[in-house]
């Protein structure tokens, strides 16, 4: 039983436009192409193609991936299943953002000026690559990127505690590598690394020197600091934000500075610290 598409875009709840294109993409190609008229004639068991290409692009599947799995019926499972999971890091960015949003709204993060107790810490370096380069130096990073190194590497240093005895006693950051001399000259590079993750521990003697066979393990010397939250993942926006913040709310007879700032790992954000430094010859 031939359907005209006319009577097929009834029946299949496609409107005619959309049957065309379909066909220029092959995906419901009309069983009989009338070489005169160029009418287009559709089988009446094409109705359970368009049951299946209707079902695969409501779920938003591409045409691109609806072809794919039409054509290798074998692979469908497997291109739902990848579609199913870029949605769900989709959906999650799109909460986050909500979140992030209504935050902001709500009431805008505020500077907070606090004192920092000293702390042991293990440190480690961490390699992640700028998305953009200038002159041979990094210039702008793929924050996400540079998140999950930084957690791996965090993960990877509470572990190592773990395993020597030591507890993790605080939340953990990370801070641009410019430690030492030779740091500075590798963060200058392209290929770094940039970062170093610190982990505070408390542990006894014994336990810190088992860790300093492993790691380096420092002392964080107390500080006074400004700090500012900002809720969600951490991007170049926030970065700037932060910086603008924290520098236009220095304390008179103060100045930040910028060599000791750290971006402290929250579960729903992460906060940017300066130290507070009292400039030359300004009473404190």
């Amino acid at each position: 039983m031939s359907l005209s598409i006319k009577d097929f875009s009834e029946m299949s709840e496609l409107s005619p436009q959309t049957l065309r294109f379909y066909h220029s993409e092959g995906l419901l190609v009309p069983a009989v192409v009338d070489e005169d008229t160029g009418y287009r004639y559709y089988d009446f068991e094409q109705v359970q193609d368009v049951l299946l290409v209707s079902a695969l692009r409501g779920a938003g599947m591409s045409v691109r991936d609806v072809r794919r799995a039409l054509d290798a019926p074998d692979t469908a499972a497997a291109l739902l299943d990848e579609h199913t999971e870029a949605l769900d890091r989709q959906r999650e960015a799109e909460d986050e953002a909500i979140t992030t949003a209504r935050s902001l709204l709500t009431s805008w993060p505020e500077v907070r000026r606090r004192e920092v107790p000293e702390k042991t810490v293990l440190s480690a370096a961490v390699t992640a690559v700028p998305v953009e380069k200038r002159r041979g130096q990094p210039d702008q990073y793929d924050w996400d990127a540079v998140t999950v190194a930084v957690r791996a590497a965090v993960a990877d240093l509470g572990a190592l505690a773990v395993v020597h005895g030591a507890k993790v006693a605080g939340v953990p950051w990370f801070t641009w590598a410019g430690e030492t001399h030779d740091q500075r000259e590798a963060a200058f590079t392209t290929e770094g690394p940039h970062w170093l993750a610190k982990v505070p521990v408390s542990a006894d003697a014994a336990q810190l020197a088992a860790l300093a066979e492993r790691v380096d393990v420092q002392t964080f010397e107390a500080r006074e600091e400004l700090a500012i939250h900002l809720p969600g993942r951490l991007t170049m926006s926030k970065h700037a934000t932060a910086q603008l913040r924290l520098v236009t709310q220095v304390p008179e007879g103060l100045f930040p500075d910028a060599s000791t700032q750290r971006h402290i790992l929250h579960e729903d954000g992460i906060e940017t610290a300066v130290r507070l430094s009292p400039l030359r010859g300004a009473r404190t």
